[in-house]
């Protein structure tokens, strides 16, 4: 009469039945108040109203097991388990939801006006994670209900591996589970839980990702490479992930296309040069690891690189093994290589060198690198050049015996009289532009003259006056 909703009404007086133990009669009073979610797979357990009525009647269960009396307890349930195990095996899991009136009533309401994540998170509440599984399948749930509902609980209890366990029982190719697995590593990813999330990788048999994994274990945190040489093991493990991936590749490849939908795919060529960096590494590596141990490690300007970075970073592992042996030959063969594998831009990288050389004032060595950047063989003309003129570019305050060595180093005289120049070296300078041949020396020596006219140097300018 007065127009109110009659739905509490119902509702209390379903719960009325309920607590009664008339169960048909409460079924009749809630159909009237409650309904189904308009969306079977919204991330919730469905309407306060539906969640009283599940939370009542599981509360209402008695255990099967009473405390004082365990040896007949055990007996009864075993028969009880017998008597009704071939009623009701269809969909039924296990144990005490199988032959328990509340329980069915419980499911009878899940699945008339619960949620997805609410049907799942029943089974995994009760130990029926085979069931939870199975109705995800059947109810085609994305994957957050997957996650939500069964794979947190499941490794929030421990119970991951049973979990697994099941994946592969209900499908032994993992193909129906793939959307739902990638989901989870992606999770665990965010979560940053790496170790479960390697777990996970291998049970998967996605050996690229597991790689990956790997490398994150061995580059995370280390602070020198000492603390890397304790952990090459990881470095070992990428290379069997990459090398059991090939297998598996040239063994499906002689077969039809295997169907590895959801593990990541790489060419074979991609693979062997993933495995050459990880051969490389190692020898860096253990390279790195001897010169820290042995004391004769000075460089602190960079990070700890390694080579799974950017090429700048591969460029800095160069640097660093140069510049840390007990001499510049000592790395100049692990780091050429480096250079060459990647094709990384050499005389950038021994310019740095170069640079860090004159900072340590060892200017000798940069004579040794010169000599072993010509050895190497496939050094342009200019590479030395470039590289002295690089560091004068820096560094004005090089000792003058020294300054002369390296310029005398130099290969072209065109470069020799501008690292003059820019030392303000003009004399040297007039006496390297004289030698060239007649139409040249003019153009250097006036160039000369204008330098030393404007930087007040009248002897310099008298000497290229005369001569001109």
């Amino acid at each position: 009469k007065s127009g109110l909703d009659p739905g509490g009404a119902w509702h209390a007086w379903g719960m009325a039945c309920l607590k009664a133990g008339n169960l048909s009669s409460a079924r009749e009073k809630f159909n009237r108040c409650l309904k189904p979610p308009m969306d079977l797979n919204q991330l919730t357990h469905g309407s306060r109203l539906v969640q009283d009525v599940i939370q009542y009647l599981e509360s209402t269960v008695k255990p099967i097991l009473i405390a004082d009396d365990d040896y007949f307890a055990t007996l009864r349930e075993l028969e009880a388990t017998l008597r009704t195990r071939s009623l009701s095996l269809e969909m039924m899991c296990e144990g005490k939801i199988q032959h328990n009136s509340y329980y069915q009533e419980c499911l009878f309401y899940l699945h008339s006006y619960g949620t997805n994540l609410a049907i799942i998170s029943f089974y995994m509440r009760h130990d029926c994670m085979r069931e939870a599984l199975l109705h995800l399948l059947n109810k085609e749930s994305p994957s957050e209900v997957f996650i939500e509902g069964i794979f947190i609980p499941s490794y929030e209890s421990g119970k991951l591996h049973m979990l697994e366990n099941l994946l592969e029982t209900i499908d032994p190719g993992l193909e129906s589970w793939g959307v739902y697995l990638i989901a989870a590593c992606k999770y665990l990813q965010r979560k940053n839980y790496y170790h479960m999330l390697y777990e996970l990788q291998q049970f998967m048999k996605d050996h690229v990702r597991a790689a990956m994994t790997c490398i994150r274990f061995f580059t995370h945190g280390a602070k020198s490479y000492t603390e890397l040489g304790g952990k090459q093991t990881w470095l070992l493990k990428i290379k069997d992930h990459l090398k059991v991936y090939l297998q598996e590749v040239s063994r499906s490849s002689g077969r039809k296309k295997m169907a590895f939908t959801f593990r990541k795919k790489m060419s074979a060529t991609d693979v062997s040069r993933h495995i050459n960096t990880v051969d490389l590494q190692m020898e860096v590596t253990k390279f790195l690891h001897q010169c820290e141990s042995s004391g004769a490690s000075q460089m602190t300007d960079f990070s700890l690189p390694t080579l799974f970075g950017n090429n700048n970073m591969k460029m800095d592992v160069a640097c660093k093994v140069i510049l840390e042996g007990k001499n510049i030959e000592e790395g100049f063969g692990i780091a050429f290589r480096v250079l060459q594998d990647f094709q990384l831009e050499a005389t950038e990288v021994y310019s740095k060198v170069a640079k860090q050389l004159v900072k340590q004032q060892k200017y000798s060595e940069i004579r040794q690198l010169l000599k072993c950047v010509n050895e190497s063989g496939v050094a342009a003309k200019n590479d030395g050049d470039n590289i002295i003129l690089n560091c004068l570019n820096e560094f004005k305050n090089i000792p003058t015996e020294d300054l002369d060595n390296l310029i005398q180093d130099m290969d072209s005289d065109e470069n020799k009289i501008q690292a003059y120049t820019m030392c303000n070296k003009l004399r040297s300078a007039y006496l390297v532009s004289v030698r060239q041949e007649k139409p040249r020396a003019v153009q250097l020596v006036q160039h000369v003259r204008q330098l030393a006219e404007s930087s007040g140097d009248d002897v310099v300018k008298a000497i290229c006056a005369q001569w001109l």
